[in-house]
């Protein structure tokens, strides 16, 4: 189903101090450079040609701004195949200037969470991720209802707090 949302480059474009990003879950849908990792394929760290996305300037553009881009992954262990792409690559997070963190999902089981993955812009817009079982978007929602907010906002922080930066985190 299409999304009426805005996109993520229109709201990350608007905002002017933070962006988090809150992930749930130990697998999304495969990318062809998920199987091409699987596959065996690495990336070429020194050559950033051929693995720079638009995402990544994005990224690099709005902390050039900024804007503070936080992401927390709450992951199962052992960590999923999906899990362990996911951290392999995220060497390009980084480099864009997103900070990363983990928290092994064991040490979530007190913390109030949602039950979608979000992206919270300034502590105030909501865009929240409906995925299918298999890992496909859905819909993309947007809101402002400060209830959701403070609920999607509390728990990144909680989650922040615990989690373990992305150097530190083996997998």
């Amino acid at each position: 189903m299409p999304s009426s949302a805005p996109s993520f480059a229109e709201l990350l474009g608007r905002c002017e101090r933070s962006a988090v990003h809150l992930e749930l879950r130990d697998s999304y849908a495969p990318t062809d450079r998920f199987e091409a990792w699987r596959r065996g394929e690495r990336v070429d760290w020194e050559d950033r040609v051929s693995w720079w996305h638009p995402y990544d300037q994005l990224i690099a553009d709005s902390v050039a701004r900024g804007v503070v881009i936080r992401r927390a992954r709450i992951v199962s262990e052992p960590v999923s195949e999906y899990i362990r792409w996911e951290h392999y690559v995220t060497r390009a997070n980084i480099t864009a200037g997103e900070q990363v963190r983990w928290l092994p999902r064991r040490r979530a089981t007190d913390i109030p969470l949602p039950g979608n993955d979000f992206w919270l812009f300034d502590g105030h817009l909501l865009r929240v991720h409906h995925f299918s079982g298999d890992g496909q978007v859905v819909e993309d929602e947007i809101t402002r209802d400060p209830a959701t907010v403070k609920l999607c906002s509390t728990a990144f922080e909680a989650v922040w707090e615990r989690a373990v930066p992305h150097q530190l985190f083996h997998v």
